[in-house]
């Protein structure tokens, strides 16, 4: 499989969906978090736009939702979340292993993503990701594997204030399994906005954990892992 090409075009994807204004409908507003959704064009089920201001500039927030080797110390909805294959600096795979939802009704899912980091004119950077076959992570009997059609963040300079940052989140996952779609589309939107709470928690902790070292402000390479 062609990575590189792929995540290329679910970048430009996410890019698309950050500029489609129509046919969206807010399903929540929480705490200064809108989640907004519309039928998926790519299976049964809704693409969920989430919009929230981030009080960091937007190198360091997309560099801090790009790292994963931080993300289950914040993301409370992840069990794990492991890079597993480096294709280059920009590009990675990665394994992931969600909490169970709603109680228990939703059970705890397993996906294998790809992970791509592009800077766009204006200071704009998007994070996307989209699921893959990678052969040495075959699903297992231990978890359900999702299924994370086109997903991705678009983080960019707030216009009022350049020193702040707007988020906007796309989702369109497919649990997959014998789940009611009615379950998901329930708990989706309260779990997207704990998702933006959550990061504006970690980011804070994050930059107390790093003390007084030199912030670069811009996208940093990974160590090389097979």
């Amino acid at each position: 499989m062609d990575y590189k090409t792929l995540a290329q075009q679910t970048s430009q994807e996410i890019l698309g969906y950050n500029q489609d204004t129509s046919g969206w409908k807010v399903v929540k507003i929480s705490k200064k978090v809108t989640v907004s959704s519309k039928p998926s064009k790519k299976f049964h089920g809704n693409l969920y736009r989430v919009e929230g201001i981030i009080p960091e500039p937007t190198c360091k927030l997309s560099d801090f939702l790009y790292k994963p080797e931080n993300r289950v110390t914040w993301d409370k909805a992840l069990k794990m979340h492991n890079m597993v294959h480096t294709i280059d600096s920009d590009t990675f795979i990665c394994h992931t292993i969600t909490q169970s939802f709603a109680m228990g009704s939703i059970s705890p899912r397993d996906f294998i993503d790809l992970v791509y980091f592009k800077r766009y004119e204006g200071n704009m950077n998007v994070i996307s990701s989209i699921s893959v076959d990678f052969p040495a992570y075959p699903p297992s009997s231990n978890y359900i594997r999702g299924y994370n059609h086109a997903c991705g963040y678009v983080c960019s300079p707030l216009q009022e204030n350049p020193a702040h940052s707007k988020l906007v989140m796309f989702v369109q996952t497919e649990m997959r399994g014998k789940l009611s779609p009615s379950i998901v589309e329930a708990t989706m939107p309260s779990n997207l906005v704990s998702f933006i709470l959550n990061a504006k928690d970690g980011i804070k902790t994050y930059k107390a954990a790093s003390g007084h070292r030199q912030q670069h402000c811009a996208h940093s390479s990974f160590p090389k892992k097979e």
